[in-house]
């Protein structure tokens, strides 16, 4: 880890859960609340984390943590926020050192939520929102959501003689973040650990809203072999499909840059939700992260 990066050897995300064989999203939620520490209250949305880890009477969180649904995470945050400050302003208990931590899926949050998660930032909470994208509604199936890249076989946007599969381009959610004018909106990837624990340092450190938005590789989903889950993330950066930088007060930064990006075809040939692509439709994807990427590096240096 780097020197400005502390994490501790508890488990906050204790082991025993039962996601799936691979799942990278337990991987990153268990970095995650390594670094978040113990003064943490987190609200959690209906989803794979929910289920794997909360079903009665067994728990895998060791710190304050709420089920909520998928829609109202960031306003139950909110609340929660809000209570502290009211605690601590009544001399009730000092709640100070205490962070808001919201966490969902890709579909609780750039779907369902979204409006919830909006308001919260334009209210200026102080609290850290984490996504876990996965990139469709896993718990629920496999069916597509609006993070799902395009291209993608679901169990909603079956590829066949009549669709290619995902017909929409994956949501830029991060650049709506930085829209609302925030403090710290960052993408990170647990195949790049100490760049994603250096990321929810700064967020759960900012005051006011931040943030982050994590892939989060499923094999289930993906159809990708169960142990390698990490080296298909780290395929996903390189070749520029989730590039990993953050935004600190409107100024972008980014945090890993490939001598050159890796060909898109070299990504998705490891996984059998993009079995189908032609030729002509891996160049298509090709050519939009060429156009991102540029965008991007753009936006970096300005």
């Amino acid at each position: 880890m780097s020197k400005q990066t502390t994490v501790d050897a508890k488990e906050r995300f204790a082991p025993g859960h039962r996601a799936c064989i691979g799942c990278a999203e337990a991987l990153a939620v268990r970095m995650v609340c390594k670094v978040l520490g113990d003064n943490v209250i987190i609200a959690n949305a209906t989803g794979c984390m929910e289920i794997v880890s909360s079903q009665m009477p067994f728990t895998s969180w060791t710190v304050p943590w709420i089920h909520t649904l998928f829609d109202n995470t960031a306003a139950v945050a909110s609340g929660i926020e809000s209570g502290l400050k009211a605690l601590t302003r009544k001399g009730v208990c000092d709640m100070s050192g205490f962070k808001v931590v919201a966490m969902g899926g890709d579909g609780a949050t750039l779907d369902i939520g979204l409006q919830a998660l909006s308001g919260a930032m334009e209210r200026g909470h102080n609290m850290l929102y984490i996504c876990f994208d996965n990139e469709a509604y896993m718990n629920t199936g496999i069916q597509r959501s609006s993070s799902t890249p395009y291209g993608a076989a679901t169990t909603t946007s079956p590829a066949g003689k009549a669709s290619i599969g995902q017909f929409t381009w994956k949501k830029n959610l991060p650049a709506i973040a930085v829209a609302h004018d925030i403090p710290y909106v960052a993408t990170a990837c647990p195949s790049y650990h100490r760049d994603l624990a250096m990321k929810v340092k700064k967020g759960m450190e900012v005051k006011g809203p931040a943030y982050i938005q994590i892939l989060s590789p499923c094999p289930t989903g993906w159809r990708c072999p169960t142990d390698n889950a990490v080296e298909v993330g780290r395929a996903a950066v390189q070749c520029g499909m989730f590039p990993l930088y953050e935004v600190e007060n409107g100024k972008y930064k980014i945090n890993v840059v490939p001598e050159s990006l890796k060909p898109v075809a070299e990504y998705l040939k490891g996984q059998g939700r993009f079995r189908h692509l032609s030729e002509t439709d891996i160049n298509k994807i090709q050519q939009k992260v060429n156009q991102n990427w540029g965008k991007l590096k753009e936006l970096a240096t300005n």
